[in-house]
């Protein structure tokens, strides 16, 4: 199976290469971050200037013009085929009961800024104290529980702006 390669340019022009192709380009390394190429008996020089090697970004100058490429491997397009994504996070806003439980404390009120891993509240079930924590910096949009509430299982407890 031959390798294939998903090139984005500028974020609007998408090209895809086979290993073949890019093997058969005539190219020659001038320097570290400059090449000379030939294509369709025109000759162009190109030059690195910055990159991102683990998201395969690069600003590529290409005669006097500058290009944003990214570059997607088979794996970053079998990944993408399937709905998945790889570096991304979910923002989670609701804070939802992990079990049903008693409401022992609450650390924050409405408006309050918080930074990942900050104490929300606590919450007893099976006679065992779990403290709930930020999962992101953000600040407290409502909260829907009080001191000594009982709560259900998925319950809405505090939600995030």
């Amino acid at each position: 199976m031959e390798k294939k390669y998903k090139v984005k340019v500028n974020d609007s022009f998408e090209f895809e290469f086979t290993q073949d192709q890019i093997t058969a380009l005539d190219t020659q390394k001038i320097s570290e971050n400059n090449f000379h190429l030939l294509q369709n008996n025109r000759s162009f020089k190109a030059e690195v200037s910055s990159e991102n090697f683990l998201q395969r970004q690069y600003d590529i100058k290409i005669n006097s013009n500058t290009y944003k490429v990214t570059i997607s491997n088979e794996l970053d397009l079998l990944i993408e085929e399937m709905g998945l994504s790889l570096g991304t996070a979910q923002m989670i806003n609701d804070i939802k009961a992990p079990m049903p439980g008693l409401i022992l404390e609450v650390n924050v009120e409405e408006g309050s800024e918080v930074k990942e891993g900050d104490y929300l509240l606590v919450l007893e079930a099976m006679k065992m104290e779990n403290t709930l924590t930020a999962p992101r910096d953000g600040i407290v949009k409502s909260v829907s529980v009080k001191q000594g509430q009982t709560v259900e299982k998925n319950q809405l407890l505090i939600e995030m702006e």
